[in-house]
């Protein structure tokens, strides 16, 4: 007779699917990694279009420091992983995608891979999967933080440090919130015996990333740019007060809100975005 733990596992097996084929590496713009039962799986990105990086304003300096990063990863030469931190809505994971696009506009040989947070632990996997392509990747990872410094550390690991490197033709590239990605407080200084320990350890995550981009919120003359450059771009009517008022309803000016706002306006007056 069958073991009933053969029999169990077998059901099981039926019940779950087996992860797709893989995907062509050099056929698409941007992949999705999933975590799966042998530790995950690459799937094509259903639609990539990111905003172009024209409509991004008030962030010319990181647009310049990370497109030109990506140049560099797509070229074959040395990159650094980037975290991008600061203000909710002000275009962090918006540069990051459009940094990719830009870059694979001009021919080079790019493509970006978005993980979730929770799949941290399978990203070896993953590196191991993209190590042979004839072309690079942005590991993207949107809106990452951490309770405590230990947990981190799996992240640490992967910048640098671990017992197996990276291959040279991935980097990863991270938003936060949070520009130590650890939430600090006085307390750390007086917990531990040596509260330098305590500081450093919370610290060591971020001064891993060889690139550190700051966004910062925005001003209203920013904020009215923004909608300005939207509204052009999609022959939209531009009313600069009607837009800081949805703004002051939204109790916040950000690209995000801007976006938001020319949404409903796009929506109001029957056009298509």
């Amino acid at each position: 007779m069958t073991d009933p733990l053969d029999r169990i596992a077998a059901a099981l097996e039926r019940l779950a699917p087996p992860p797709p084929p893989a995907p062509d590496l050099t056929a698409h713009p941007a992949y999705v990694w999933h975590r799966g039962s042998s530790g995950g799986y690459l799937q094509p990105a259903r639609a990539f279009a990111p905003l172009p990086l024209s409509e991004l304003v008030g962030i010319d300096a990181q647009k310049a420091t990370l497109v030109e990063n990506v140049r560099r990863l797509a070229a074959g030469l040395p990159a650094h992983d980037a975290l991008l931190w600061g203000a909710r809505g002000t275009g962090k994971s918006a540069l990051s995608k459009a940094a990719v696009a830009a870059v694979q506009a001009e021919g080079g040989a790019v493509a970006l891979v978005e993980a979730q947070a929770d799949a941290l632990d399978t990203l070896p996997t993953l590196f191991t999967e993209l190590a042979s392509a004839p072309r690079a990747f942005v590991i993207f990872l949107d809106d990452l933080g951490f309770d405590a410094a230990s947990d981190g550390r799996a992240l640490r690991s992967l910048l640098e440090g671990g017992a197996e490197a990276r291959p040279a033709n991935t980097r990863l590239f991270i938003t936060s919130n949070r520009r130590h990605l650890i939430p600090r407080n006085l307390e750390e200084q007086a917990s531990a015996i040596n509260p330098r320990d305590s500081i450093d350890d919370s610290l060591a995550l971020a001064d891993r990333f060889g690139l550190s981009l700051g966004f910062h919120a925005i001003d209203q003359d920013t904020y009215v740019e923004i909608v300005r450059t939207y509204a052009q771009d999609h022959n939209l009517p531009f009313d600069a007060a009607e837009a800081i008022n949805w703004a002051t309803r939204r109790g916040s000016r950000s690209g995000r809100v801007a976006w938001q706002y020319v949404v409903d306006l796009a929506g109001r007056n029957g056009k298509r975005l």
